[in-house]
């Protein structure tokens, strides 16, 4: 028997707790930006991705909020490919 299960079953718990965290995180703004990001993204996520996912939800809230929703240039300590898939993200048009 092969142990695919178990990571898998691990990838799913990895990836719930993720979810979890970005509708938790403190500040309602970000709560809602992280929260819809993890709800259409995480589910698909190679764990290399979970990884840097995990990264930018160190970030604490005010910088992040920022780094999101701000039109300035990423700060080069921050910007990472998930961040810019994070920014992205929000600033696409959405249907109604």
């Amino acid at each position: 028997m092969s142990d695919t299960t178990g990571a898998d079953d691990e990838l799913a718990v990895r990836r719930r707790k993720l979810k979890f965290r970005s509708w938790h995180r403190g500040m309602r703004e970000m709560d809602l930006i992280m929260g819809r990001f993890a709800d259409a993204c995480v589910d698909a996520m190679e764990p290399a991705e979970l990884d840097d996912y995990e990264r930018v939800m160190e970030v604490p809230d005010p910088e992040l909020f920022g780094c999101v929703l701000g039109d300035d240039p990423l700060p080069a300590d921050l910007d990472s490919p998930m961040l810019r898939r994070l920014r992205a993200f929000h600033r696409a048009p959405r249907g109604s």
